[in-house]
């Protein structure tokens, strides 16, 4: 189904309205600039269009965005801090997926036929370039309590995620809170799901390599059987980790790529396995490489195979602080009422936002973007993942709403009957 077509939301509940919603020309301007990005994808660390054309609609609203020393991503701060009680960041990654568009029903389908926006990355860059654009011109007029940064992050999708790297290069300095939002396809548009504490998994990512003489296969008591061992170890590893880790921990082992072998009648020489580490518990995610390696190395000498793992760590869980949450509960409240906001579940996905939390309290949301009442069951990582765009509107809205309340000092702000724009 064609999500080309804007919905409507539901009417506002009848309220005093904080200022800092989004007047009409902007939410059109900021859906074409969403589907310019998915039309044109770009990878982790290749972000440079994305990056300029980020940078361009702040310049052009008189903001002075600084690009990351890594070439792309981005910064830039809306008002002047002055060094007194640290700043609120919205923080948005940019970067696609190596995965083809399988969309052939929109006019913003990708250019590249093995790029995608399938993560929901352009709507994330779009709602935090919205609500810097709402907050400066509330900043012109005086109603922006204290300054808000603005995060344009490479690379999310690149383990160990580009959040490092650019913690690195001083996003975070005079940052106190930060904030950001992910497409939730599971989550009608309108509404957010929220959780305090972990509220997505840790992932890494685990190769391991078999080698042994190889022979034939009427002979295979004469050699190591490396097709065998890979079998044994796809399916034990997981087997043996479940009871070496407290099953609470969450602990999932997935492989996602087995080779081995050229011939019917040749006992290979070399074996190779690869997948993902997930777990729900941050102690759990310490403990893991070290009970992993010792596993693999017991399955692989049981069938006389020599090993070597190579274990690339990638991201702790996404924790919320239980503060923060509270701020954007009450955000959203403000904007569409308590009931837009539904309580979430901890996802196995991973989210290098947990790097920033290992530095600053913050609190990420799921962003409902399912049109309501599509009963089609998508998701992320696919092809032919698409939002209801009126998302954005929404996200906008919210953020802004958490800046005017995290500013206040009071965790409310005195309502104003101001919109941007009229």
């Amino acid at each position: 189904m064609s999500r080309e077509s804007q919905t409507a939301l539901p009417g506002k509940p009848d309220r005093p309205e904080l200022p800092g919603t989004l007047p009409d020309h902007l939410r059109a301007e900021l859906i074409a600039f969403r589907r310019d990005l998915h039309m044109h994808p770009e990878l982790g660390n290749h972000e440079f269009r994305t990056t300029a054309a980020i940078k361009a609609r702040l310049e052009k609203a008189g903001l002075r965005p600084r690009v990351l020393k890594s070439g792309t991503g981005l910064i830039c701060d809306v008002g002047t801090w002055d060094g007194g009680r640290p700043m609120l960041a919205l923080r948005a990654d940019i970067d696609a997926l190596p995965i083809p568009d399988a969309k052939t029903h929109v006019s913003y389908r990708s250019v590249f036929p093995d790029r995608a926006h399938a993560c929901g990355h352009d709507v994330h860059t779009a709602v935090v370039l919205g609500a810097g654009l709402v907050l400066a011109e509330l900043d012109r007029e005086g109603l922006l309590p204290r300054p808000v940064r603005l995060l344009f992050q490479p690379a999310e999708e690149v383990l160990p995620g580009g959040a490092a790297e650019a913690i690195e290069s001083g996003v975070l300095d005079g940052v106190g809170r930060i904030v950001a939002v992910h497409c939730d396809p599971r989550v009608d548009a309108g509404r957010i799901g929220l959780r305090p504490g972990p509220i997505t998994s840790a992932c890494d990512r685990l190769e391991v390599a078999l080698a042994g003489p190889g022979g034939h296969t009427a002979r295979p008591h004469l050699t190591t059987d490396l097709v065998t061992a890979a079998a044994r170890l796809a399916v034990d590893l997981p087997a043996v980790l479940s009871r070496r880790m407290d099953a609470r921990s969450g602990m999932s082992v997935t492989w996602g790529r087995i080779e081995a072998g050229h011939a019917c009648n040749v006992i290979p020489m070399h074996a190779e396995l690869s997948g993902t580490v997930r777990c729900l518990d941050l102690n759990a995610w310490h403990e893991a490489p070290d009970q992993i390696h010792a596993a693999i190395d017991e399955i692989a000498s049981l069938h006389r195979a020599k090993s070597e793992i190579t274990y690339v760590r990638g991201v702790p869980p996404v924790v919320n602080d239980p503060v923060v949450t509270e701020l954007l509960r009450e955000a959203m409240g403000a904007r569409l009422g308590a009931e837009s906001v539904e309580d979430t579940e901890q996802s196995l996905g991973g989210e290098d936002f947990s790097w920033y939390l290992e530095h600053v309290p913050g609190a990420m949301a799921r962003l409902g973007v399912r049109t309501p009442g599509d009963t089609a069951k998508g998701d992320l990582h696919r092809g032919d993942f698409d939002v209801d765009e009126s998302a954005i509107g929404v996200g906008v809205e919210f953020f802004t709403a958490a800046a005017l309340l995290d500013g206040s000092g009071e965790g409310r702000l005195d309502v104003r009957r101001a919109r941007v724009g009229r």
